[in-house]
């Protein structure tokens, strides 16, 4: 259970998985793989694997599973640490951190950025911890017949979401952070509709 998510936060770090060959190399090392299985599957000169493969495991992105004796040579079997690489959005230098307008943009990829940082850090925990971490998440699509009734809508929606609080709340409970934003949803093309 402790391979679903690797958290990057430091430049370096994702500096050295963003070639496309170490790319490819992490995505089929979810499953546990030598560096001539690998050099076949990229059809690739074993060498230039091996090389890559050292830098991924030296940034700490794989990991060694095992090693076999085969034919006078040791085969070290290799594992990427993490299914999934979520990068700390502030690496990629898209941190807004002094946006206060609730309508700006900016102000929603700050706290878009925000929740991933905290729940990819949370969930990398759980996973070492063997544990599950509980989240929720609420996801609708609404359609506004003028500009004005986003405002309305927020207001609105404000509201019940404080009745709701108020009626959840508990002074000594484990407290959660809930975020609700919005944005235009992105046009379907004609294979998506559904």
């Amino acid at each position: 259970m402790g391979r679903m998510l690797g958290y990057v936060e430091e430049p370096e770090k994702l500096r050295v998985a963003l070639s496309p060959i170490r790319r490819r190399l992490l995505e089929l090392l979810r499953e546990p793989s030598s560096a001539t299985q690998l050099a076949a599957a990229l059809e690739l000169p074993r060498q230039r694997v091996n090389y890559h493969l050292r830098e991924l495991e030296k940034a700490g992105l794989i990991a060694l599973v095992e090693e076999r004796q085969r034919r006078g040579f040791i085969e070290r079997i290799l594992r990427a640490k993490a299914a999934t690489l979520v990068v700390d959005p502030a690496v990629m230098g898209h941190a807004f951190t002094d946006i206060q307008d609730q309508y700006a943009a900016e102000h929603l990829v700050d706290v878009a950025a925000g929740t991933v940082r905290d729940v990819a850090r949370m969930q990398s925990a759980a996973d070492a911890d063997g544990k599950r971490l509980l989240t929720f998440t609420l996801e609708a699509e609404v359609r506004f017949a003028e500009p004005g009734d986003v405002h309305r809508f927020t207001d609105a929606l404000t509201e019940a979401v404080r009745r709701t609080i108020e009626q959840f709340d508990t002074e000594n409970g484990r407290p959660y952070r809930l975020i609700a934003g919005g944005h235009p949803a992105s046009r379907r093309t004609e294979g998506e509709q559904g």
